[in-house]
């Protein structure tokens, strides 16, 4: 009997113990799970917090950009303030020292049969109107390269590699001005203004420019700025320029941002109205104007007869324009102008052929006054020598793609989406006595111009945004 209770009492208290158990391990469940809930809580609040505070850095992020590009768009499409700036004169010449006189070769082969020779001075005052998508990049490295030599004085802008295009050329948009200063060379791009460039320069300087067939030019504008051009926006098709030209009065806008690039630029960068209808008696009167201003308007189509015409107003030697094509774009990317298409180009630009066939004829009669015999036998020699220039500075002989090129320092800006400007890499183990000529002949115009002094703090700022932007 004892024993059955105490048998009993183990059980039950057996039992106990196991609802104890239970119990306990019921609470210790629930305590767990409530513990897990309310972490699970608190992780959901704190990723909430989380992703508020990321939600405000990308807010802070792109206001801060935003703003940035604000202040950006506001400093290049904003000239600096002009004051009432004092009259003081510039001397007759800004030479840094007497240049020595030399003898040059002569012809004129409608009077002369054999070479005379002439006593002239190498000029260093030399104002250069950089027009746009003409090669004039290339003739702004032979401008840099013959100022170093020769210890000139470059005027040029502020904080950005043109003078507040297309705003009018002012005197108070070149770096460190002050009146009567002495300026050699000025080379730029700019909105051309003859009164305000004429009171920075002195009185010998030489005016010389460069052209290209309008046709062409338009296509290379088209390509280069479209994308900065909001009325081409809404385009549509794959062949954009076909389309615009098809309609050009449905797509241009005369007063939309940036327009001027796709009717009568060159027409426009010398500070003239690129709406003027053709008939207007300006338009003549203009053309007239920049004849009497300019003693060279050089053409992109014969540019080593340009060359050869700038060498003899200069004085200059051969070495002094020897050069390298730069910014030249990749064959793909060309638009193939046909027939009809060329037509309508040059229709559409008719101030700017009626400038070109003006200044076509202007120039073959300079090259008939120099000699065509003399010319050809320059022209011959200059190609020679760029040639022998080109196997001991390029490597492979060639410009390669944007990708290609080895060297941050030798790469070109290029338009905005795309990289179709090609440029070249530097032959290793060349001589002492070429080494710094092949260098400097290679260099872009951004990089040299870092090189001679110009803060471009705001072309940077701009190349920063749209490689973080990847535009």
């Amino acid at each position: 009997m004892g024993c059955r209770r105490l048998r009993q009492g183990a059980a039950e208290s057996t039992a106990s113990l196991r609802g104890f158990s239970c119990l306990a391990s019921k609470k210790l469940t629930f305590g767990l799970s409530s513990f897990h809930q309310s972490g699970k809580g608190l992780l959901q609040v704190m990723l909430k917090q989380v992703k508020q505070w990321k939600s405000m850095c990308k807010g802070l992020v792109l206001g801060t950009l935003l703003t940035t590009c604000m202040i950006l768009l506001y400093s290049y499409a904003a000239p600096p303030h002009q004051f009432n700036l004092q009259e003081v004169p510039v001397p007759y010449s800004c030479s840094y020292k007497p240049a020595h006189a030399r003898n040059v070769p002569r012809i004129n082969s409608s009077h002369f049969s054999s070479e005379l020779s002439k006593i002239c001075t190498p000029k260093e005052d030399i104002m250069f109107m950089k027009t746009h998508k003409t090669a004039s990049s290339t003739i702004l490295n032979i401008l840099f390269r013959y100022g170093q030599k020769h210890r000139l004085k470059f005027a040029f802008p502020n904080g950005r590699n043109d003078f507040y295009y297309p705003s009018y050329f002012d005197r108070s948009q070149v770096k460190d001005y002050r009146p009567g200063m002495c300026f050699n060379i000025i080379c730029n791009h700019m909105r051309f203004n003859y009164e305000e460039v004429h009171k920075l320069l002195p009185e010998d300087t030489v005016y010389f420019t460069i052209l290209r067939n309008p046709a062409y030019l338009f296509e290379s504008s088209f390509h280069y700025f479209g994308r900065v051009i909001p009325f081409t926006w809404k385009i549509s098709g794959e062949d954009k320029l076909a389309e615009f030209l098809r309609e050009p009065h449905r797509y241009y806008d005369p007063s939309g941002f940036n327009s001027q690039y796709l009717k009568n630029l060159l027409f426009f960068d010398f500070g003239y109205d690129n709406n003027l209808d053709i008939s207007d008696p300006k338009v003549k009167e203009h053309i007239k104007t920049i004849d009497e201003k300019f003693q060279l308007v050089m053409l992109l189509e014969y540019f080593d007869e340009s060359l050869i015409l700038l060498k003899d107003v200069m004085c200059w030697d051969l070495d002094d324009i020897l050069y390298f094509k730069l910014n030249v774009r990749k064959d793909s990317t060309v638009s193939r102008m046909t027939g009809e298409l060329y037509e309508r180009a040059t229709n559409w630009n008719n101030i700017d052929s009626m400038l070109y066939r003006y200044f076509n004829a202007t120039f073959w009669r300079k090259v008939e006054r120099y000699g065509f015999e003399r010319m050809e036998r320059d022209v011959e020699e200059l190609r020679r020598r760029n040639d022998n220039m080109q196997s001991i500075c390029i490597d492979g002989g060639h410009p390669v793609d944007a990708n290609a090129i080895q060297e941050a320092s030798l790469k070109p800006w290029q338009p905005l989406g795309e990289r179709s400007i090609m440029g070249y890499n530097l032959k290793k183990n060349i001589s002492r006595k070429h080494r710094k000529l092949c260098r400097k002949m290679l260099t872009p115009e951004l990089q040299y111009l870092s090189q001679l002094g110009v803060n471009l703090w705001i072309t940077k700022l701009w190349s920063f945004l749209r490689d973080l932007l990847k535009w």
